[in-house]
């Protein structure tokens, strides 16, 4: 299974500021693009903080008034890497409690921007999709069944198994498989299960 990385979800034309944008620039600039937050970047374009919504009102609120970015910002920047699968980003705006990652290449330089609702996506993805990658990938592939042996129902993202398998050991491994599977919101097991071997060995015969 080829799970979605930050590559393919992120905004590659990132939105971003120098240390000395102002105040009403950068208000400009989330209000243009509709964005809640944007990165500042240094001159060699590496993300050296964040500016948010939040963070212009604070300053406007302040007894000094407006400011540059420098001196509004979050820093330092939590970014992310494009290779990284859409779980691992999700855990690290969690982790930091953000919204936006600056996505850096290996030299550390902006190329883009990963936000939640760019995570969002992956539900979004077709039930016709989610349905032919498990059958595909986790039943034929990885499981090397055959293709109707398990009945496979997508509907909104909710997966539901039904049919019969001799081994009842595969029953929670196909589940687990399944879930992870970008876009599957849940899985609901109705499969049959036979007598026959586990997979660890428990229903062998001497």
């Amino acid at each position: 299974m080829r799970h979605r990385s930050v590559a393919d979800l992120m905004t590659p034309t990132a939105v971003a500021v120098q240390r000395g944008t102002s105040f009403k620039e950068i208000a400009r600039l989330l209000d243009e693009y509709g964005i809640t937050a944007v990165p500042v970047v240094d001159e060699e374009n590496r993300p050296v903080g964040v500016v948010s919504e939040a963070d212009l009102l604070r300053r406007h609120t302040a007894k000094d008034g407006p400011s540059s970015a420098e001196a509004m910002m979050s820093s330092p920047a939590v970014t992310a890497r494009p290779s990284w699968t859409a779980v691992e980003a999700a855990r690290l705006m969690e982790r930091h409690r953000v919204k936006r990652l600056p996505v850096v290449d290996a030299d550390g330089r902006l190329i883009g921007v990963l936000s939640r609702s760019d995570l969002l996506q992956l539900f979004l993805r077709r039930d016709r999709s989610i349905q032919e990658e498990i059958r595909e990938d986790v039943i034929v592939r990885i499981l090397r069944l055959s293709p109707s042996a398990v009945h496979i129902d997508v509907d909104e993202g909710r997966v539901t198994l039904s049919g019969t398998l001799e081994r009842p050991g595969l029953g929670p491994i196909l589940v687990r498989l399944c879930e992870t599977v970008d876009g599957v919101v849940e899985v609901v097991d109705r499969m049959a299960y036979g007598e026959g071997d586990t997979v660890d060995g428990e229903g062998d015969t001497p």
